[in-house]
């Protein structure tokens, strides 16, 4: 559904001045196969090393960012499974970072959403902000286009647009901008004491 992802960087480009940098990343990019290192992600870098290529360009990108908005699909009622492996393959570049969820399904992915946003924060140890965007398609011919040809009609931008869903995303992304401007005053602090 790149129309969704799309949707989202329009709205990304209109909002107002911060210091944040958005660039886009592509899980898809990456070719990530069921994770097949021989060693657990948690180990690197400090014991092993990634083996493979897909890998340590996969690292290095997510280990470049601050934070991240993840904008993810529902399927069945879940999380996708190339959304969870590409996650689950990385350990060490994920703690502390913000990151928000912007999901879309049949009702807003909103089990996608919440099964990402448990793992992300149990695990990855990463700071999901409060503000989960849930994009619904909207219903009748929408719906059909959606799931059968997967993209995105003109209906539901509509709704979305309608439903303060663009609000949504503007509000993440400061959620965002808020934890990272934190995070600075955090290590502005220790830094001094030292």
């Amino acid at each position: 559904m790149a129309l969704s992802v799309n949707w989202v960087q329009s709205i990304l480009k209109t909002r107002p001045s911060d210091n944040l940098t958005i660039s886009p990343l592509s899980i898809a990019d990456f070719n990530l196969p069921v994770y097949d290192e021989p060693v657990m992600p948690a180990l690197v870098p400090a014991v092993k090393q990634f083996t493979h290529e897909h890998s340590k360009k996969w690292s290095a990108a997510i280990a470049s960012f601050a934070g991240y908005i993840f904008v993810i699909p529902e399927y069945n009622y879940g999380l996708a499974g190339g959304t969870k492996n590409a996650v689950d393959y990385l350990k060490n570049e994920w703690p502390g970072k913000p990151v928000a969820i912007i999901s879309y399904g049949v009702h807003g992915g909103n089990k996608a959403n919440e099964q990402l946003a448990q793992s992300l924060e149990a695990v990855m140890q990463m700071k999901v902000v409060p503000t989960k965007v849930l994009l619904p398609f909207a219903a009748g011919p929408d719906l059909m286009t959606a799931v059968n040809e997967g993209k995105v009609g003109e209906a539901t931008l509509e709704e979305w647009e309608g439903k303060g869903k663009r609000e949504e995303v503007l509000k993440a992304v400061k959620e965002i901008g808020e934890v990272l401007e934190l995070q600075a005053k955090v290590d502005d602090v220790l830094e001094k004491t030292k």
